[in-house]
């Protein structure tokens, strides 16, 4: 599968899109097809290194499929590296942001699932884990979720730095500077007690690699992982897919099927 095809495929724009701030990347794109106020809520967290390159447009094909099954999808845009406040730690304040203004204005009441895509998957873990911050922590909260669903998540910073994945991506998001590691790394953060969790990582996958999955999963006991035989980095976000049932299956492990479609 190309990477071209899996980026820029055209998919349809969002029902509606609202603000949670002043820049103009502090928004969140929200897609429904269904009515019923019971739907489960997917929040959708784009990957892509945390790199300005890399925006939630490309997520759109994987935002439509699901809504079309009955999910609500809201996909927060954050600051990225290569913006002005991108990385530390406006990164961390405007993903915090978005997932908080999501939460107290539910677009439905079916429960809430975390769902993130390579450096969209540590920050889905990242806002599961963010109970564990010290309470003197701007991020610190206690958020009420069914489960998260890392896709080729990179779940532990620290090896990420070691093994220059992305390009060196992971030290470039905390400017070089490991002491950051305890507020920003989920393993870190272990251990897990937020609903269900289920990593799905494709074999195949040569820029996050499985085995960072497969450590974490040793770690943390509670974690499911899916391992996708052959499958590469981008195939987990493309509807299109051998992988793609897989990504639904552990979706509905934790919140169930979407809503009945209008």
């Amino acid at each position: 599968m190309a990477l071209p095809d899996v980026l820029t495929r055209p998919a349809m724009p969002p029902d509606r899109v609202i603000g949670y701030g002043d820049d103009p990347e502090q928004i969140i794109d929200v897609r429904s097809a269904t009515s019923e106020p019971d739907a489960p809520v997917v929040i959708l967290l784009h990957g892509g290194f945390w790199r300005a390159k890399y925006d939630r447009v490309h997520t759109r094909p994987m935002a439509d499929d699901l809504a079309g099954r009955g999910y609500v999808v809201c996909t927060p845009e954050y600051r990225r590296l290569g913006q002005p406040g991108g990385g530390y730690p406006g990164t961390f304040d405007d993903v915090a942001a978005a997932v908080d203004a999501i939460m107290s204005d539910l677009p439905a009441a079916g429960g809430v699932v975390l769902l993130g895509h390579s450096a969209g998957g540590h920050l889905a873990l990242w806002t599961a884990l963010r109970h564990r911050l010290p309470v003197t922590s701007p991020w610190h909260a206690s958020l009420k979720i069914q489960g998260v669903v890392p896709l080729a998540g990179i779940s532990d910073l620290g090896w990420g730095i070691d093994a220059g994945i992305g390009g060196g991506a992971c030290s470039d998001l905390l400017d070089g500077r490991l002491a950051l590691l305890p507020e920003t790394d989920p393993v870190r953060l272990l251990p897990y007690d937020r609903g269900r969790l289920v990593l799905v990582h494709g074999t195949a996958d040569v820029q996050v690699p499985i085995e960072i999955s497969r450590r974490f999963a040793e770690r943390e006991k509670s974690a499911t992982l899916v391992e996708l035989e052959g499958l590469d980095h981008f195939e987990l976000i493309d509807p299109l897919s051998p992988g793609w049932p897989s990504v639904v299956e552990a979706i509905r492990s934790i919140v169930g099927p979407g809503g009945r479609v209008e």
